[in-house]
């Protein structure tokens, strides 16, 4: 009984940290879908609990089940990686080398000249889908070890050439 509770906690937990993420991201139908399921699997396993609350080990795996549940739908999550993120680079690269090799690989770069407190730097944004972000990181650091780098997500994305590529479905091929 205990690991059936558990069990049962884990996956509830998984669907309703990805459902959660999938609302927030703006996927509501799929949200809703898997909303259905959550609770099927929620109803279920809190009946079990319910119907034997004298025995403190199925209370005891129910909460470990349940903490289980967010770190496994965290991790699916970050598989998943939905959505855009928009990444901002600050780099002491001055003849500007760095933009074009990331348009070259398919990033979305405006860049513009900008001045720190060693001098003059060479500023970026930087659109990607979030699956390319580790990618992205590792080609800014082999380029400038140095660089700074702040990431925003996404929300809302309009216009511009890049916009078009991806409705194409032409990005990183």
């Amino acid at each position: 009984m205990v690991l059936i509770i558990f069990a049962i906690n884990i996956v509830y937990v998984t669907f309703f940290t990805v459902r959660m993420i999938l609302t927030l991201k703006g996927y509501r139908y799929i949200a809703a879908a898997v909303s259905v399921i959550e609770v099927v699997i929620y109803v279920v396993g809190l009946g079990l609990v319910l119907d034997n609350l004298n025995e403190i080990q199925n209370l005891i795996a129910y909460a470990l089940g349940y903490g289980c549940g967010v770190i496994i739908g965290t991790k699916i999550e970050e598989k998943m990686a939905l959505g855009y993120i928009t990444v901002n680079v600050i780099t002491a690269d001055e003849d500007r080398k760095m933009p074009a090799i990331l348009r070259e690989k398919g990033y979305g770069v405006t860049d513009w000249s900008a001045n720190g407190l060693e001098g003059n730097r060479s500023a970026m944004q930087i659109l990607t889908p979030r699956k390319y972000e580790l990618k992205l990181y590792a080609t800014i650091k082999e380029m400038d070890p140095k660089a700074f780098i702040i990431v925003y997500e996404a929300k809302t994305i309009h216009g511009g050439f890049w916009v078009k590529t991806v409705r194409k479905g032409k990005l990183f091929k």
